[in-house]
């Protein structure tokens, strides 16, 4: 009678032969998302033709409409178009020494300081874009 006994085979593997992540600049990051956001681009296509999951471009997404990416201290543009029927906006006098300015703290963290002559009207119809809402 042989004497087979059971052996199994031990494989080792290599931490070089794993797949490395990647790691991605925060401009990486922005660019990315801006594409995302434009047109009517899916997350899904975007996230596919750079490589990501749709999860990680969801989170980097959210990420970056909370202001999370890039640095803070940059400022920032955000394009703003007004409706062929609403109202121009009033310009406001500079402000001097005496006026009163009102400082709007955003839910995404970010500031805004403005004179406190500004219009209501404009200010309620600007917050929500500058939101991203």
């Amino acid at each position: 009678m042989a004497d087979h006994k059971f052996r199994p085979e031990i494989e080792v593997l290599s931490a070089a032969d794993a797949p490395r992540r990647r790691h991605w600049s925060d401009a990486d990051k922005i660019r990315i998302v801006e594409e995302s956001f434009a047109g009517h681009r899916k997350v899904a296509a975007t996230a596919r033709r750079h490589g990501v999951s749709r999860s990680l471009l969801t989170i980097w997404r959210r990420q970056y409409r909370d202001g999370e990416h890039g640095d803070e201290t940059s400022p920032a543009f955000i394009p703003l178009t007004l409706s062929p029927g609403s109202p121009a906006p009033t310009p406001v006098a500079q402000s001097g020494a005496g006026d009163v300015q009102l400082e709007i703290v955003l839910r995404n963290g970010r500031r805004l300081l403005v004179p406190s002559t500004v219009d209501p009207e404009m200010l309620a119809r600007l917050l929500p874009v500058l939101e991203g809402r």
